[in-house]
C-alpha cells in the first residue's frame, strides 16, 4: 500500500508536540539528543554517575509517556537514539564491546505495553551505538523478584521503600546470555573485560538505579555508569557545570 494512503488512513502526529507528519518531529527529536549529568537531591548511597538525554518536561515527557502508556511502538526508534547519546557519554570508542542492562519492567505493566519497553528501547540503541563505532550487547539479566507498586507520587523515600530487594539477577546472566538476548543469538559476556551500563527510560530520585545497582553487584556486576532518556528538571544539571 503506498506510504500516502497509509498516512491518509493512519495520520501519524508528533509524539511530543503534535505536529502531523511523523512519529517525533525534528525539533522534537533534537530535544532528545542534549546529554548532560544528572544528579539527584539528595545523592542516595551506591548511586553510579548519571547522564541522562533530556530534562523530563514539556515535549520529552509527552513523548515518553506516549511511547509507555498508549502503545506508540513507532516511537522506539528515535527513543532508542535518545538512549544511545546519553550511553556515548559514559563510554567512548574504540574498547570492548559495552554491555547494556536494562532495567526490567513490573510484569503487569510489561503485559499492558506489550512487552518490556526498556528491552525494546535498549536493543533500539544497538544500530545508532553501532554506527558511531561503538558496539553494544544487551544482556537483559535483570528481572523483578517481588511485588513493587507504581512509583509515582512516592517520596525518595517511599521510592526507595517500594524497590528495595525488588530485582535480581537471572542464574548464569553473564555466563551465557539467554536465547533472544540480542539478535544473532547467544552471546558471552565477560563484565571483568566489558563496562556495564545500566539503562532506563527515567531517573527521578534514583532509588530503582541504585536498586539496580546493588542487585547486579550482588551477582558479581559492577555497574559503571547510569543511562537514561530523561530526568526529573528539578534534578539535573549540565554537564558543563
Amino acid at each position: 500500500m503506498p506510504s500516502v494512503l497509509l498516512d491518509l488512513l493512519f495520520p501519524t502526529d508528533c509524539a511530543g508536540c503534535g505536529r502531523p507528519g511523523a512519529s517525533l518531529c525534528a525539533r522534537c527529536a533534537d530535544g532528545l539528543r542534549r546529554p548532560r549529568a544528572h544528579r539527584p537531591d539528595p545523592w542516595p548511597d551506591g548511586l553510579p554517575p548519571v547522564v541522562v538525554s533530556a530534562a523530563y518536561e514539556g515535549q520529552v515527557r509527552s513523548a515518553l509517556l506516549a511511547y509507555k502508556e498508549r502503545s506508540r511502538r513507532d516511537l522506539a526508534g528515535p527513543l532508542g537514539v535518545a538512549l544511545a547519546a546519553a550511553v556515548c557519554h559514559h563510554v567512548q570508542a574504540p574498547g570492548p564491546p559495552v554491555v547494556l542492562v536494562p532495567v526490567p519492567s513490573r510484569r503487569s505493566a510489561a503485559r499492558a505495553r506489550g512487552g518490556d519497553h526498556m528491552l525494546r528501547l535498549a536493543r533500539a540503541s544497538v544500530a545508532p551505538l553501532a554506527l558511531l563505532g561503538l558496539p553494544v550487547r544487551v544482556v537483559p539479566c535483570l528481572r523483578v523478584g517481588r511485588a513493587v507498586r507504581d512509583s509515582a507520587g512516592l517520596s525518595a523515600t517511599g521510592r526507595a521503600a517500594n524497590v528495595a530487594g525488588a530485582f535480581e539477577v537471572a542464574s548464569g546472566a553473564f555466563g551465557v546470555v539467554p536465547r533472544g538476548a540480542q539478535r544473532g543469538g547467544p552471546i558471552r559476556a565477560g563484565p571483568s573485560r566489558s563496562p556495564v551500563v545500566l539503562v532506563d527510560d527515567l531517573v527521578t530520585t534514583g532509588a530503582t538505579a541504585v536498586e539496580a545497582t546493588r542487585a547486579l553487584r550482588a551477582g558479581g556486576v559492577k555497574v559503571a555508569a547510569i543511562a537514561a532518556i530523561a530526568g526529573t528538571l528539578r534534578h539535573h544539571h549540565s554537564l558543563t557545570s
